[in-house]
């Protein structure tokens, strides 16, 4: 059964960061591209970020350019997104997914976890 389990989200004031981490079980995911959606009250699951099996390339929602970055540790299955200059628009919660694929307008997803609460307090 793959798992994937997402820790570190929480409150935190404009400004201020986060690192969230994704662990993934039940299967390697090691090429996979693993990455983050987040969905806020009221609106649609959007893509962030995703990150290839080797870490070479990464790819970004226009929304979080320059203050989010994702990161990878294969030897761990494990994902990470370091989320700085954190605004309120940015308040969601987070899901980690694996197998993603796209075309850099519409985003799929092969798993999900079961999602972490980012606030972000102005």
């Amino acid at each position: 059964q793959v798992q994937l389990v997402e820790s570190g989200g929480g409150l935190v004031q404009t400004g201020g960061s986060l690192r969230l981490s994704c662990a993934a079980s039940g299967r390697s995911f090691g090429r996979s591209s693993l990455g983050w959606f987040r969905q806020a009250p009221g609106k649609e699951r959007k893509f962030v970020t995703s990150i290839n099996w080797s870490g070479g390339s990464t790819a970004y929602a226009d929304s979080v350019k320059g203050r989010f970055t994702i990161s990878r540790d294969n030897a761990k299955n494990t994902v990470f997104l370091q989320m700085n200059s954190l605004k309120p628009e940015d308040t969601a919660v987070y899901y980690c997914a694996a197998g993603i694929t796209g075309d850099g307008s519409k985003w799929f997803a092969d798993y999900w976890g079961q999602g972490t609460q980012v606030t972000v307090s102005s």
